[in-house]
């Protein structure tokens, strides 16, 4: 602006309406600063009137190039410190927080665990590095939930690994179980079940995998059927309460005939469990068991058929490694409720636990536990290997299984 001179609002006005009079805009940091420094102080900015500020606003932003949006900022620096202008210093290249061999880590523990949320794969990092003492794990262990998204949908070594990116209830008459939804009051022994059918093909039936949950600490116990039949279903699940550390109380089902019977009921009754089903119009009452079957079992069997045949094979492999695997190495999301503003009661999930950490943090845990059973011995398992390990382990033994269902 070498050749224009501000003594008054007057001269800004005969220029805004001849502006070939302006030859030469400011080009540096340090000049835009120093015009608009001489120009307010020029016509005794603070002294104007809201109409004459916004003319003055107007010619700054033709001569320095700024927003109205920077040059209020700026206005206002100069009216509370002056506007004076400071060499920036310089910067260097953003330090790399999350090395390759981090993000590596990450993957692997991904595809370990199918892909869990974010949430999870946070805590399945830290107890890696902080209960099992895995030094390589101390830097991907700090890693914020938004950041591991952001490396899952950004990352070239993420997104170039292996890592893997769900009829209506007729009403019953039958008066076995009592149709309510369980109050288990924070004490484990409430025991969700439900079915999940390995598809069909060619109008023949595969195989069944019964998905039994703990309602308190989500601890679950999948055992695996050639059919839902009274032959095939009463052992099976006799076999699959005795799994449960803790003693039971409650036995909780859709209306679904597999359950709903007097050789299952029979069954409760010796071991003195009492049996309650779902009530009409109430999808939530058995939701827990429903969203295992998606997030467990559906993410690690898939949904393909397979043949009946197989069901033996599949339930050695869950007892031998999947069933301990959800319950000493998978972590678990565990809601809190609160009363919102309008008063009606919501979920959130801010506690994420291992299954097993669940059910030793409750109050007096002992007492819950069945009489041949130990917190001693159950750790042995739990911290014999890491998360990470023991899915590495499953994982081979998954593949074999599969290996042998394609023959």
């Amino acid at each position: 602006m070498n050749n224009v001179h501000i003594n008054s609002l007057e001269d800004i006005t005969n220029i805004l309406q001849t502006p070939q009079a302006i030859t030469l805009a400011t080009q540096t940091r340090e000049e835009r600063y120093n015009c608009i420094r001489a120009t307010l102080v020029a016509v005794k900015y603070c002294t104007l009137k809201k109409k004459e500020k916004g003319i003055v606003k107007v010619f700054l932003s033709t001569v320095t190039g700024y927003s109205a949006q920077q040059l209020k900022r700026l206005i206002l620096r100069w009216r509370r410190h002056g506007l004076k202008y400071v060499k920036r210093a310089p910067t260097g290249a953003a330090k790399r927080t999350y090395e390759a061999k981090d993000i590596a880590l990450l993957i692997k523990t991904d595809i370990l665990h199918k892909t869990p949320n974010g949430r999870s794969v946070q805590e399945t990092l830290k107890r890696e590095y902080v209960t099992f003492g895995h030094t390589e794990y101390e830097t991907i262990a700090g890693i914020s939930v938004s950041h591991l998204y952001n490396i899952r949908n950004t990352n070239q070594q993420y997104r170039t690994s292996e890592a893997i990116k769900y009829s209506k209830t007729n009403p019953t008459t039958v008066a076995i179980g009592e149709r309510t939804k369980p109050m288990p009051y924070g004490k484990p022994g409430s025991i969700r079940v439900d079915s999940v059918h390995q598809g069909d093909k060619d109008k023949v039936k595969g195989v069944y995998h019964i998905n039994l949950v703990d309602e308190v600490t989500q601890w679950e116990i999948v055992v695996c059927v050639e059919g839902i039949s009274e032959q095939f279903l009463a052992p099976a699940l006799e076999e699959a309460l005795t799994f449960f550390p803790f003693v039971l109380i409650n036995f909780h089902s859709d209306n679904g005939s597999e359950y709903i019977n007097g050789v299952v009921a029979d069954l409760l009754e010796k071991g003195r469990i009492h049996q309650t089903k779902s009530r009409s119009r109430r999808t939530n009452d058995n939701a827990l068991v429903e969203s295992k079957n998606g997030s467990v079992i559906r993410k690690h069997m898939g949904r393909n058929h397979i043949p009946t045949q197989y069901a033996p094979r599949i339930n050695t492999y869950y007892q031998d490694y999947f069933n301990d695997y959800i319950n000493y190495h998978r972590i678990s999301a565990y809601a809190t409720d609160y009363v919102d503003k309008r008063g009606k009661i919501r979920k959130k999930y801010e506690t994420f636990q291992i299954p097993y950490e669940r059910f030793k943090s409750l109050p007096d845990a002992t007492q819950y536990l069945k009489p041949d059973i130990a917190f001693a011995e159950l750790d042995e398992v739990a911290y014999a290997q890491s998360d990470n390990e023991y899915a590495k382990q499953m994982t081979k033994a998954r593949a074999k299984l599969e290996k042998s269902l394609l023959k």
